[in-house]
């Protein structure tokens, strides 16, 4: 058995954590202003390098603004974020997501799928829909849910790519962590079986091009996912 590397986080990695812990608890509410780079430094006793970076990697995080003469402050990340803001909630929760969110994740990847299934039923080869028939082999093969629900993307990601559209599998792949984190929690509650029987059953359509079929597929297990038997979100 082999074990991973064990690495310390950087000073920078700490200080954007505190931060992100301060905003994302109420401790700093949107609007509150920062103390200049130079006070935060001298307080949380790290180099004014650290503080620089750090607060660049909170802005591009949406959880804070640099607004001109007046300096940093808190911004209202629900409306400034982006998938780093929501990578970085699961992690402040402890790789947990709340039911809105995880609502929100599987509405858009409703969306998504059904551009996906059917770009591929309509341009992918014969032998780009058999790809898929990997993914799903791995996924019924897997030891735990953690790699089941690595199959589960590996099969998601590929239905984006064998329909030809450049950009569907680049926004695929950014919500790449929350997927994971759904899928994993999925098989947690009801098993990979059941991610395994919703996939053949996707699968199974696509090869026969059935683009009616795979329509109500979509819609009828990520409405289970949603609000159905099979919720994801209910003890979140």
């Amino acid at each position: 058995m082999e074990f991973a590397k064990l690495s310390a986080p950087s000073l920078k990695d700490l200080f954007v954590q505190q931060l992100q812990g301060m905003i994302l608890s109420g401790a700093l509410p949107v609007g509150t202003q920062l103390p200049p780079e130079r006070t935060l430094a001298e307080q949380m006793q790290v180099s004014r390098t650290v503080v620089n970076s750090g607060l660049a990697e909170l802005s591009d995080q949406g959880f804070l603004e640099v607004r001109p003469r007046q300096g940093t402050c808190v911004a209202d990340y629900r409306r400034r974020g982006n998938l780093g803001t929501l990578i970085a909630i699961m992690q402040y929760k402890g790789g947990v997501l709340g039911r809105d969110e995880i609502r929100s994740i599987l509405e858009v990847r409703r969306a998504l799928e059904h551009l996906a299934a059917e770009r591929a039923i309509l341009y992918a080869s014969d032998q780009g829909l058999e790809k898929l028939g990997e993914a799903l082999e791995r996924m019924a093969e897997a030891p735990g849910a953690a790699q089941a629900a690595e199959a589960a993307f590996a099969f998601q990601h590929e239905l984006a790519l064998v329909g030809g559209n450049s950009i569907v599998p680049l926004i695929y792949y950014s919500f790449k962590p929350p997927v994971i984190a759904l899928w994993t929690r999925f098989c947690t509650l009801y098993g990979i079986p059941a991610l395994v029987r919703n996939t053949q059953t996707l699968y199974a359509l696509l090869r026969a091009r059935d683009l009616e079929g795979a329509a109500r597929w979509i819609d009828e297990y990520l409405e289970q996912a949603i609000s159905g038997t099979q919720q994801i979100y209910g003890m979140a």
